[in-house]
């Protein structure tokens, strides 16, 4: 299983939840059907979308069987999974989400730490990066600091600027 996406909160009273789908292609999350969903505390839920619609750029997803508030709210945060061979592949060149989550990010020769997302805010796309001493840092997911890219080895090799670490 990959993920392809994350929920947020709760939105409505009819049990949908907001959130974010870990692709720049237009139709994905139109197309996802049968998904498992997964908390970090490893709970998981095979489900059925029956719905998706859109508000302020994000996508509010309504499941079969989760009908209310409360059957919503305990899955906020949730993985949103399906099976890798469902997964649609990027263009030559281009990277998933999915795919960078969880590589290392190294500057230079240093071990920095861990991608724990990518963020698109509107600009270019900015990996969420859980450093060694337990902060997080945004580093820009660019050609001109992210130079080599290993997702099989999970390993982004960079140049990242001066002081951006520091923070």
């Amino acid at each position: 299983m990959v993920a392809v996406g994350r929920l947020f909160r709760v939105r409505g009273n009819k049990g949908e939840l907001t959130g974010e789908i870990y692709s720049l292609q237009p139709g994905r999350a139109e197309k996802l059907k049968d998904v498992v969903l997964e908390l970090a505390d490893g709970k998981t839920r095979a489900s059925k979308i029956a719905e998706i619609w859109w508000h302020d750029g994000r996508p509010v997803f309504k499941f079969e069987g989760i009908d209310s508030i409360s059957d919503a709210e305990c899955w906020s945060g949730a993985d949103v999974l399906v099976a890798d061979s469902e997964r649609e592949q990027p263009e030559e060149g281009a990277f998933s989400h999915a795919d960078l989550i969880g590589c290392v990010l190294w500057n230079r020769e240093l071990k920095v730490g861990m991608v724990r997302a990518v963020e698109d805010f509107g600009g270019g796309p900015l990996l969420d990066v859980r450093l060694e001493d337990g902060r997080d840092v945004f580093v820009p997911f660019s050609r001109t600091i992210c130079k080599e890219i290993d997702v099989a080895a999970k390993n982004i090799r960079a140049d990242v600027p001066e002081g951006l670490l520091d923070r």
